[in-house]
């Protein structure tokens, strides 16, 4: 039986939604697990890592909902000067934070770059319910 195409909107219209939930939820659990198995150093750039993620997340979304918004709304594209600062900035940050936690504990590096992975962990736990969703409904 095939869904109704409102019911297809509403289901997909929330995936934005649930992705902030999963990368949450997989921040809490990689955090408590890195601590339980390697300690507070690497645990503390774990957390980093995903809040710096998270983060990116979040102002990458903003900044393509403006834009769209502003192309939608006036027909004009944006600066492309400004979306390359902001592209860049964002990179910028993430650089120097994996500068200062270096300096100040190399073990927790790789918790850093373990965090940066949570939008790829979000993604997936998306990607693993809509496959559900869809086997579930006999899409």
């Amino acid at each position: 039986m095939a869904e109704a195409p409102a019911d297809a909107e509403a289901f997909y219209s929330g995936a934005l939604d649930r992705i902030r939930w999963y990368m949450i939820v997989v921040a809490l659990l990689t955090t408590m697990v890195a601590l339980l198995r390697f300690g507070p150093r690497p645990a503390l750039g774990v957390a980093l890592g995903c809040a710096i993620a998270y983060l990116n997340f979040h102002w990458l979304k903003r900044v393509v909902t403006a834009m769209t918004e502003t192309i939608a709304s006036t027909g004009k594209t944006q600066s492309g000067k400004g979306i390359v600062f902001r592209f860049l900035l964002r990179y910028l940050l993430m650089g120097l934070a994996a500068y200062v936690i270096l300096s100040v504990s190399p073990a927790s590096l790789y918790g850093l770059f373990v965090g940066l992975f949570l939008p790829v962990a979000g993604i997936a736990c998306e990607a693993g319910y809509e496959v559900y969703v869809a086997v579930a409904r006999g899409l």
